[in-house]
């Protein structure tokens, strides 16, 4: 990291909000109101608030990427070094909590250069910023024609973050950057904008619900509450860390941040004798799902090979490991999804479509539906109804249930979700968090036997994380074998799950104990 002279020409620029409020054109009720803050240039802040508290909003309000006057209903006045914040073109560049939604295109290097280009930035100088900027986040490695399909979850987040300092922005907007990453990933994002902000001087602002992870690069803490509750939204809390978690520490883990030293709860698993009595059918194997030599891969190309793994009834495993192992991959093919690059993934005999059809892979959607769920690390991607409602109907309709069946089913898991209020709205339109807890209600509506999850506690804020959890302790104590791809060792300890290791260089058979996932 030796290109920070490069980003010093920015100067950091500061924030201003006059009650300020923001309703998406969807949505009844306000995403956030009454906003009044004053941000001064070079200062770091954590912006904290319950899930649905407006955080990601009011974030991409500072970007300038919000919407028009079309997509939503704005109040009051937000702006950026002293210009209307949809007219600051540059001035700020944001970090998305998914870094798919921001990547562009096909090579890493135009990928980084695509701001700076839109900017109007002479090209000779373009690629000097991408270089520094590839350097800075630790990707100094990394070919400038490399794919960007071919990139880890880490590796694309830290391509996201280049491509904005790329920019140089005066406001550097960071939604919960590390949310997706293995601990690794975390460490090396967090230093590069440590890096950064330390040597530019830029002012800095991060949505994060685990607050320890940014705890010592910021000097200032702001809380958000959601509008629509008696303090009718607006800022609840802005101070130093010490005097907001002093005086807020309980009202912030009621409202769902990661206070420091608190306790998490813990789910482990019933006794062997427990679990035979809630899972019911004693002719059912224990065995529920299996690989057999399996080697798993896209485009014939094998990340793992060899696996031999037993999944049990009732009982969760976590599928560990740095980005880039093929954990997703892995995940897809376990739920038939992919096909396997070579060997078999077998469900148990009494839970197959047809006598002579075990293989996943080889089912009709249909067939899937009340077997083998999988629950997508971008949600977006099983997204297929224009309402949240009627997205989680989706799979007891398809499952021969009546309208009124499928519709009491889904208001149920809306509730116990947190979802309720968004029934009517877009799934498009929610946020990052309640995106992932909208997959995973739309899953468990068919109440599959086996759920096969891809981070399902990202974008969680400490209540809705302790939901998720109950919620997964819950479905494997009614017999469910739950799969989870997870960098979350606290959920892993919370379930007392089974953890099954991978490496990237390893097989993945050399990582699971001989393949055993018992």
């Amino acid at each position: 990291m030796n290109d920070s002279a490069e980003f010093r020409k920015s100067a950091p620029v500061g924030v201003e909000a006059h009650d300020w409020g923001w309703r998406h054109s969807t949505r009844k009720d306000f995403a956030l109101r009454h906003v009044d803050l004053t941000i001064r240039p070079g200062e770091r802040v954590l912006l904290l608030g319950a899930s649905g508290a407006g955080k990601s909003t009011f974030m991409a309000a500072m970007a300038g990427v919000l919407g028009s006057d079309d997509e939503g209903v704005r109040e009051g006045t937000l702006t950026i070094g002293g210009v209307d914040a949809n007219e600051a073109r540059g001035k700020a560049g944001l970090v998305l909590q998914d870094p798919d939604a921001q990547i562009i295109l096909e090579r890493a290097g135009d990928d980084v250069a695509f701001a700076c280009e839109n900017l109007g930035v002479p090209k000779d100088e373009t690629w000097q910023r991408v270089r520094a900027a590839l350097d800075i986040v630790g990707l100094e490695s990394l070919e400038l024609t490399h794919s960007t399909r071919h990139l880890s979850g880490g590796q694309r987040q830290r391509l996201a973050l280049a491509g904005v300092l790329a920019m140089r922005p005066g406001l550097l907007l960071l939604d919960e950057p590390t949310a997706n990453l293995d601990p690794p990933g975390v460490r090396e994002v967090h230093d590069a904008v440590k890096h950064v902000v330390e040597s530019t001087g830029q002012t800095m602002v991060v949505v994060e619900h685990h607050i320890d992870v940014w705890l010592d690069l910021v000097d200032r803490v702001v809380v958000l509450g959601a509008a629509g509750d008696s303090h009718e939204g607006g800022v609840l809390a802005d101070g130093t860390p010490d005097e907001v978690f002093s005086t807020m520490g309980d009202v912030l883990a009621e409202g769902g941040s990661w206070v420091p030293g608190r306790a998490i709860p813990s789910f482990p698993p019933k006794s062997e004798s427990e679990a035979k009595g809630a899972n019911g059918d004693a002719e059912e194997s224990d065995v529920v799902l299996s690989t057999r030599n399996l080697a798993f891969g896209r485009n014939g190309i094998a990340l793992g090979e060899h696996v031999n793994l037993d999944f049990e009834r009732g009982r969760i495993y976590a599928l560990m490991g740095p980005n880039g192992a093929g954990k997703s991959t892995l995940a897809l093919t376990l739920a038939g999804l992919l096909e396997p690059v070579a060997g078999k993934v077998l469900i148990a005999p009494e839970l197959a479509p047809k006598p002579d059809s075990r293989e996943p892979f080889h089912w009709k959607s249909r067939e899937l539906l009340g077997r083998i769920g999988m629950v997508f690390q971008e949600p977006e991607h099983q997204f297929a109804a224009n309402t949240v409602r009627d997205e989680v109907a989706i799979g007891p309709k398809s499952m021969g249930k009546s309208d009124d069946e499928a519709y009491g089913i889904a208001d149920r898991l809306l509730e116990r979700l947190r979802l309720s209020r968004f029934a009517a709205g877009n799934p498009y339109t929610l946020s990052g968090g309640e995106k992932r807890r909208l997959s995973v209600a739309s899953m468990l509506a068919a109440a599959p036997r086996v759920l096969v999850m891809d981070e399902p506690t990202f974008g969680q804020d400490f209540r809705t994380w302790s939901q998720m959890v109950e919620l997964i302790a819950g479905i494997r104590d009614q017999g469910c074998t739950v799969i989870m791809v997870t960098h979350d060792e606290p959920l892993v300890q919370s379930l007392g799950a089974t953890p099954i290791h991978f490496g990237v260089s390893e097989t993945a058979a050399g990582n699971a104990d001989e393949g055993s996932a018992r």
